[in-house]
């Protein structure tokens, strides 16, 4: 049996069978707060029905705003909090599609779906969920460039080959389009003696990624750049756990990173300005775009060449002004952050 052939069988048992609701987790890998979601997230999440919810094991709120009428899909999609959550952000011409490699997790989501397309007031359902791995899309005929957001909340970790499934989400997104991600990521490599461990694999620990490795990987497949919007520290609370792995610094982040063919490896300044309108819903007095940038409306800032192809290229363009272009470049792009928020992830995209 091979090494990836024996993780899925780990992770299909862990959630499938040993886990029957958050409560039976060791750790708070996978959990996460109504703190990260917005008001509109939040109202909701009121409409998802509660076995999905005791059902749901995830670390952030990958939703980014702007969903209306997009093609989402949501890989490891489990019980499908998130895949309904995202039908409600959609609409009714939306599409949203969920894809687990576990049955029983699916079974949830599938025996709800004529119940929440009726408390969503659908006449036909946005929702279609597929069998199969993230390692493999095209394989449940999910076309290239058929995409516009790509979500995925504390599974990618669990997946042995994580360069196929970063490929493969890359291939299905649209040109401009958005991977919105949270997971699990370590502050070094995770030792391979742990790699199978079925606890800590199944509690997201053994398999997530080292930043650095992150970097590269996505580096690899043509996206020089990301950015992270949520960030906090796990703590070990379980003794056995801490025991086996406590000698890693754990990280739940949630990464934006979009589908552009200019993005540069590194900020590089080109004299460019961007003025936020202050027009997108939720979003009236100011726009994070990640953890660096707090854009506030009518306010015109410098941004970088990486940041301003963002907010020109993608479905974010009509709610920004930005002036100037790459004809004339000023060296590397030098700035304060222009929010309050903590970082402690040293990379290079982070003063885009």
């Amino acid at each position: 049996m091979s090494s990836s052939r024996s993780n899925h069988e780990t992770v299909r048992e862990y959630y499938g069978t040993i886990l029957q609701g958050t409560k039976d987790l060791k750790t708070s890998a996978c959990c996460t707060s109504d703190d990260a979601m917005s008001p509109r997230i939040r109202a909701a999440l009121k409409n998802i029905d509660k076995e999905i919810l005791r059902r749901f094991y995830g670390c952030g709120s990958p939703l980014p705003p702007l969903l209306e009428g997009c093609t989402v899909l949501d890989l490891g999609c489990g019980s499908g909090r998130d895949v309904y959550l995202a039908a409600q952000l959609a609409g009714p011409e939306g599409r949203i599609i969920g894809v687990d490699m576990t049955e029983e997790q699916l079974q949830v989501a599938r025996n709800h779906l004529d119940s929440q397309m009726t408390r969503f007031g659908y006449q036909k359902p946005n929702v279609e969920f597929y069998h199969g791995t993230m390692e493999n899309l095209a394989r449940l005929g999910i076309a290239d460039a058929s995409v516009d957001v790509v979500i995925s909340n504390c599974v990618i970790n669990l997946a042995p080959d994580k360069h196929a499934v970063f490929k493969e989400l890359w291939r299905v997104l649209k040109p401009g389009g958005e991977l919105c991600f949270s997971d699990v990521f370590a502050g070094r490599r995770i030792p391979s003696s742990l790699h199978g461990d079925p606890v800590l694999l199944g509690e997201c620990l053994a398999g997530a990624m080292y930043r650095e490795d992150f970097r590269r990987l996505l580096l690899s497949l043509g996206c020089p750049n990301f950015r992270r919007t949520a960030s906090r520290r796990l703590r070990l609370d379980h003794p056995e756990v801490a025991l086996a792995i406590g000698m890693v610094d754990f990280y739940s982040e949630t990464i934006r990173a979009f589908k552009l063919s200019h993005m540069e490896d590194i900020c590089e300044d080109y004299g460019q300005m961007a003025t936020y309108k202050g027009t997108i819903p939720e979003w009236p007095h100011f726009f994070d775009l990640d953890d660096q940038h707090r854009l506030l409306t009518g306010k015109p800032v410098p941004v970088s060449g990486n940041t301003a192809a963002i907010l020109q290229e993608t479905r974010y363009q009509t709610h920004f002004t930005v002036l100037g272009d790459r004809s004339v470049h000023f060296g590397p792009f030098q700035s304060s952050p222009a929010s309050p928020f903590s970082d402690d992830w040293d990379v290079v995209e982070k003063c885009c």
